[in-house]
């Protein structure tokens, strides 16, 4: 039986004395439950004995191997983890151990390094500090355990993979072979382990420097941190945090959101909403961007007519912007209207093919981002370059380019902004003698950047596959749900089964249907393997979705599990569409986009409070949001649980009598 658990139990243990994990379990036809119970406290010291430090923390006593960084936990009902295995290097002989207070501190003289071991908010935290640049250390060795039975990762909304399934350790698509930088790949720097009746969440909350790397060992899958030291990178300090919880699918997200909370780091969705009331609009709305008729005053009027309630409409940066006059004609239907913009490519302006990479002199070439080598990093797809952060933060408070950008590309109206790739994770090293900087710094520009369009601005903004650092200055993400696998790219890039950017006003790289192939069906939208990690998270500060060129109407084999797991996680769909789409399909979108507004209007700005797969085989699953605020149960296989049919949801907001049910069908002209 799958293990499930209730966010609100999970969260129980977070307490000033420690929390034991109760091992009773209630066995139900659907699954297993767990709760959480307060245990008898027990003793806050930090303790040494014979080359162990050992560190109460929540639900147990944790131990480091001072000589090998091995860690191993005695959970509170006696059950014995192992949370990592040695690290892969020998590390030599430790020096003498010294405590102070709630810390122990040693060093590894051999492999350069000292190390820092104490208790923070009932985890355990470990500081390794590396004196030699350049140097690595591969390490925690993560599900070594022998009940190891999943590995939870948070690529897009997320991922929960059996540890032994056969395909993901030795499929392409799969995981084994595959390393994730935790902020270029990763929407949150996390992984977590389910070990039987317990749960181990691990943290990197300064992830800069980090990977995370999987290999099949026995045909099971093995996880392992992976840390480069670096002066210029301000990456000699490498923090993991340790966290036992209860043996839930989501529990890595929710101590996750718990160690937020701690720091200040959690911006909520009606925060956010108060200090700009537009931001409001996003609630019940589906995204979509336009093009030919759809970004009209015409097309505006269409939509609303068809009754689709509330939208965001984005549309490119190919020259034909939405006039004034459909900007006006979409605020008056209570839309959102947004530019697509990115300040991170610049191109010759006499050759440029894009309006958003041409930049004033000397931008291009003088702002390019410089490889160790002095050569220019390439841009996307080898036009032109990647644009400095630095280089814009050092010019703009005299030349006021972004500024004068923002202004230019808002003139019609428009009353938010979709910032391409900023909140993504792929962070520059600029080598630029004129304006160097390290990824930390990359990132705090970004963040400057983006806070000033969303706060004096005051533009709802939205940014590409948003990793979980950005959500603080965000809006909306459109990328950050999607689990995207590495068979994606190359299936994009040939343009005759993808398509291509023509005709103009409808490209086929957006509106050609493809069926996905099966792999990448497997690895990207089985909702088997889906697990609502970035939601648990951060549901109720930042409004996630599908990427952009991957909306619903590109991929008709899945649409059914998409529409399912946008109700499922309360999630708005991500479309795309110009007058024929709406003649085709205006009614059915529209009558989706009905049935998920008020659902969204009522629980968006709450956090999602649970979930669970009530069957064995994970193709039921039910979510909750708030306290009672909304109830939604999914049945993604064939066979009708408790009367819902296969692929149909049934959800229920507070007051409701009865559950309301969407079976949505292919779309059909």
């Amino acid at each position: 039986m799958h293990a499930i658990t209730s966010h609100r139990a999970v969260r129980g243990r977070r307490r000033a004395a420690v929390v034991a994990l109760t091992a009773a379990a209630a066995v139900t036809a659907c699954g297993i439950t767990w709760s959480v119970a307060s245990g008898a406290p027990v003793a806050t010291g930090v303790r040494v004995a014979d080359g162990t430090v050992r560190v109460p923390v929540d639900g147990g006593t944790a131990e480091v191997g001072t000589d090998t960084l091995a860690v191993t936990a005695r959970a509170a009902d006696g059950t014995r983890l192992t949370l990592s295995a040695p690290a892969t290097a020998r590390l030599g002989t430790p020096g003498h151990v010294v405590v102070d207070g709630g810390t122990a501190r040693w060093t590894l003289p051999a492999a350069g390094l000292t190390v820092t071991a104490g208790a923070e908010h009932g985890r355990l935290r470990v500081t390794v500090h590396g004196d030699r640049d350049g140097s690595t250390l591969s390490w925690p060795v993560t599900g070594t355990d022998h009940d190891a039975a999943t590995v939870q990762l948070p690529r897009g909304d997320g991922l929960g993979i059996p540890v032994a399934d056969p395909w993901w350790n030795t499929a392409p698509d799969g995981l084994a072979g595959h390393t994730y930088d935790l902020t270029a790949d990763l929407t949150m720097p996390l992984w977590g382990y389910t070990l039987g009746r317990h749960g181990v969440s691990y943290l990197v909350p300064s992830p800069a420097g980090t990977s995370v790397g999987f290999t099949s060992a026995g045909r099971r899958l093995r996880a392992t941190g992976e840390h480069t030291f670096s002066r210029r990178e301000d990456t000699r300090d490498y923090t993991v945090t340790f966290a036992l919880t209860a043996p839930s699918p989501v529990a890595p997200a929710l101590d996750y959101r718990d160690w937020l909370t701690e720091h200040g780091q959690f911006v909520p969705l009606r925060r956010k909403i108060a200090a700009n009331p537009a931001v409001g609009r996003l609630l019940g709305a589906f995204h979509a961007y336009t093009w030919g008729e759809a970004r009209t005053e015409q097309g505006v009027r269409r939509m609303r007519a068809l009754g689709l309630t509330r939208m965001w409409l984005g549309y490119d940066a190919d020259g034909d912007p939405m006039s004034a006059r459909a900007t006006a004609a979409a605020r008056r239907a209570g839309y959102l209207v947004g530019p697509y913009d990115s300040f991170a490519n610049g191109q010759d302006p006499a050759t440029s093919d894009a309006p958003t990479s041409t930049w004033p002199a000397p931008v291009y070439p003088d702002y390019c981002v410089r490889e160790a080598d002095g050569t220019v990093k390439s841009g996307f797809h080898g036009r032109g370059c990647y644009l400095s952060s630095q280089a814009f933060r050092l010019a703009e408070p005299t030349r006021h380019l972004l500024a004068d950008r923002t202004r230019q590309m808002t003139a019609n109206g428009a009353d938010s902004y979709f910032l391409d790739v900023d909140a993504a994770g792929e962070l520059f090293d600029d080598h630029s003698p004129a304006h160097p900087m390290n990824k930390r710094q990359d990132q705090a520009n970004r963040l400057a950047r983006m806070r000033t369009l969303s706060g004096p601005d005051k533009l709802v903004l939205g940014s590409e596959s948003a990793g979980s650092w950005a959500a603080p200055v965000l809006d909306f993400s459109h990328g950050s749900a999607t689990p995207v696998a590495d068979g994606l790219w190359p299936l994009e890039r040939d343009r005759q089964t993808w398509g291509g950017y023509a005709p103009a006003k409808a490209p086929g790289v957006y509106f050609k249907p493809v069926t996905l192939p099966a792999d990448l069906t497997k690895a990207m939208f089985d909702p088997v393997y889906r697990v609502p990690l970035y939601e648990t998270a951060l549901h109720d500060s930042v409004i996630s979705l599908d990427r952009w060129e991957l909306s619903y109407t590109k991929l008709p084999n899945v649409q059914t599990d998409r529409a399912l797991l946008a109700v499922l996680d309360n999630s708005p769909l991500n479309l795309v569409l110009d007058g024929p789409t709406l003649d085709r399909y205006g009614h059915q979108l529209a009558a989706l986009q009905r049935y998920f507004a008020p659902l969204h209007q009522a629980a968006g700005t709450q956090p999602m409070t649970g979930y669970r797969q009530l069957t064995a085989d994970r193709t039921v699953q039910r979510t909750t949001f708030g306290d009672g605020v909304l109830s939604v149960t999914a049945n993604f296989g064939t066979t009708p649980y408790h009367g819902l049919p296969g692929g149909c949801v049934d959800a229920t907001l507070r007051g409701d009598h009865h559950p309301r049910r969407l079976c949505p069908e292919p779309l059909t002209p």
